[in-house]
């Protein structure tokens, strides 16, 4: 039998703090009041059954500093039953991965009911945000003490909070002892190491483990790149015919690194559970709008959105959108290649030292220019994105994710295929690819980590106190710990992270056989980029909220499809060097026959070798075979047992008549 919430006592009189709401310095006494009411209610009254208290001082006294600040948690029993309800899988005490019942939690290795650290802070932090966001309005038509804040029955009241303002945000606190150990073991010493990804997943959860994991496995693949590609660089430059090699080395070596990539992705993950977590719980997004109704596959009642409205605004609003945000794109490249007519003819005119530095200007400024128009171009996807009104979160970052990559990809590679294919101008794709490939590189290390650990530090300064307090005591009261990471940047999420190693994997596959040296390059980025990814999630920005993943989801297909394309690049570019048009003085229409028929077979030899090559590890095949198989004998013997069941009903009738 099912054990329900209603059927325990989920209280406690007092709990560990781990998620901090914080409500806007106005908000209104009767909105306090309903918001509690809702977050402890019980389950079957439209509540969360969570604990919730406002933040006090170290002397036990709310301040007006601190008096729209709350501090929400849950009792034990309430944290495993929502394991259960969001499907969290555990490694059992035969060593099998099962998902986690509160009936059956015997069964479950290192339980026990003494002990608090069964599930980790990061998933008590997941099970409390989702609990949290899936509170719906009910009878209410407006949020109490704000009538211009409507509401509708199905409506995400934590997502009308965050709109209306009366919810400044909603972030879970980080844990100081167990961050010191992690940043011990991870950068604050600089040595040439494994990252730390188990414990990594252990306290931001599986989404921000991969990353770190893809990132470090992406940089030691590159390796071999780099120590092939260094002695190219040094010997044979001009030699183009003798890149065949390298650049045949290079797509048979994006193609294995992706699929064995898979295969350790899917190790890491059915250790961690989330291999085997199950998606058909998955629920709308707390943007999603709609007229309330029932949901024909799961009968709930939820908010409904016609499908044809959407195509309609994607197809009418957005793909228009994109295309004009293209066109710009290459009319500001076009006005580079002015740029650079212009320094070239200023070069050749002086031929000074100056005008010879003055030739990498140009392509420094578009560099700079394309960093600022990804940024602009990202927000108006998001704006786009959400105004599509996706049901399912996967659904809306699949859309956001394909508007970016097009435009990223178009906005960093155009000016570097026009040079290689219309201008035929290898001296200055080299040029061109170097400095675009370590100004991007240069700007992203400000951007994304340098800059707002300075501003994180500028802020140190005001709260000088309190930064001391928690850096040098790890008794440091929990006021001090929320007022200091309330004023954090809020971190947005892996995208931009993966969007990075994208576009340098494209440097380094695209044009492999004129610049050897960009897988040097990244190499050498991103060892730095590790150190300073790590000081950004553990100094600079909040905790973010752990989220279960099973893969990298849809940036796996976005590499092996910029892998499909640096095989055409490649073979082109071979077919273009003078060495090997020597070989067809006089039939040009052979040359490009036998480039296209090595092209092709490349690209068969790719598609072979991902066939060939297991997404998953025999072993893993094995042990989720023999799940599905006891899942299915289970579901035979529960529908045996309703047959008997309803059997023995009609005989003990027929008895009785």
């Amino acid at each position: 039998m099912k054990v329900t919430l209603s059927a325990l006592n989920t209280s406690e009189s007092s709990f560990t703090p781990l998620v901090v709401i914080e409500l806007a310095q106005d908000v209104k006494e009767e909105t306090k009041e309903w918001l509690k009411n809702r977050i402890i209610a019980k389950k079957e009254d439209g509540g969360a059954q969570l604990l919730f208290r406002p933040l006090l001082n170290k002397y036990e006294q709310e301040t007006l500093e601190n008096q729209n600040l709350y501090l929400v948690g849950a009792s034990k029993i309430r944290m495993l039953l929502g394991a259960e309800a969001v499907g969290l899988v555990k490694e059992c005490n035969d060593n099998t991965m099962r998902a986690f019942t509160y009936r059956t939690r015997q069964n479950f290795k290192g339980f026990d009911d003494n002990n608090d650290d069964f599930l980790t802070m990061a998933e008590c932090q997941f099970i409390i945000k989702h609990e949290l966001e899936n509170l719906r309005a009910k009878d209410e038509k407006m949020i109490p003490g704000y009538p211009q804040a409507k509401l509708y029955p199905g409506k995400s009241l934590l997502r009308r909070l965050l709109t209306s303002g009366i919810v400044i945000q909603v972030f879970p606190l980080h844990d100081n002892e167990a961050l010191k150990k992690l940043e011990d073991s991870w950068y604050t010493r600089f040595a040439l190491k494994y990252q730390p990804i188990d414990r990594i997943r252990g306290y931001f959860g599986e989404t921000i483990a991969l990353y770190f994991g893809f990132l470090e496995y992406f940089t030691f693949a590159l390796i071999p790149m780099a120590v092939i590609g260094l002695p190219y660089y040094l010997f044979v430059w001009e030699d183009y015919d003798k890149y065949v090699i390298f650049a045949s080395f290079n797509l048979i070596w994006s193609t294995v690194i992706l699929e064995v990539w898979k295969r350790g992705c899917a190790n890491m993950t059915y250790r961690w559970g989330t291999l085997l977590m199950k998606r058909k719980f998955e629920e709308p997004r707390p943007g999603f709008h709609g007229v309330l109704g029932i949901n024909p596959i799961t009968g709930k009642e939820e908010p409904l959105y016609p499908s044809y409205k959407r195509q309609l605004r994607i197809y009418l609003v957005s793909l228009p959108f994109v295309c004009l945000c293209l066109y710009f794109s290459l009319y500001v490249m076009m006005i580079y290649f002015d740029l650079e007519v212009w320094a070239l003819g200023l070069h050749e005119n002086s031929g000074s030292e100056w005008t010879s530095v003055l030739l990498y200007v140009p392509s420094i400024i578009y560099a700079i220019v394309i960093e600022i128009m990804n940024r602009l171009y990202r927000y108006a996807a998001e704006f786009l994105t959400s105004w599509e009104n996706h049901r399912l979160e996967s659904a809306y970052q699949n859309h956001l994710i394909l508007k970016v990559l097009v435009f990223n990809f178009l906005n960093c590679f155009a000016s570097l295929f026009y040079i290689a294919f219309v201008l035929k101008d290898m001296k200055l794709l080299r040029q061109s690819l170097a400095t675009l490939l370590i100004t991007s590189q240069i700007l992203n290390q400000i951007v994304e980590s340098l800059l707002p650990y300075w501003l994180q530090r500028k802020h140190g300064v005001r709260v000088k106190r309190k930064m001391q307090a928690l850096k040098t005591d790890s008794d440091a009261t929990l006021y001090e710990q929320v007022i200091l990471e309330k004023e954090m940047g809020t971190y947005l999420g892996t995208f931009d992270d993966y969007l990075e190693l994208f576009l340098q994997f494209g440097y380094v596959s695209l044009f492999s056989c004129v610049y050897p040296l960009a897988a040097a390059f990244a190499v050498l980025n991103n060892f730095t980029e590790v150190n300073s990814d790590a000081l950004k999630m553990c100094r600079v920005f909040k905790r973010p909220f752990s989220e279960p993943s099973a893969s990298i989801g849809v940036w796996q297909l976005a590499f092996e499809t910029m892998s499909v394309i640096s095989v055409v690049t490649n073979c082109a570019l071979i077919g273009m060097s003078p060495q090997v048009n020597a070989i067809f003085p006089e039939s040009k229409a052979d040359l490009i026959l036998i480039v296209v028929a090595v092209e092709h077979a490349l690209l068969a030899l790719k598609f072979i070798l991902a066939f060939a090559i297991p997404d998953k590890p025999r072993h893993i095949q094995v042990k989720l075979a023999r799940l599905e198989f006891e899942s299915l004998e289970a579901l035979k013997q529960q529908v045996l047992q309703q047959l008997l069941t309803h059997v023995c009903q009609v005989n003990i009738c027929l008895v009785n008549e």
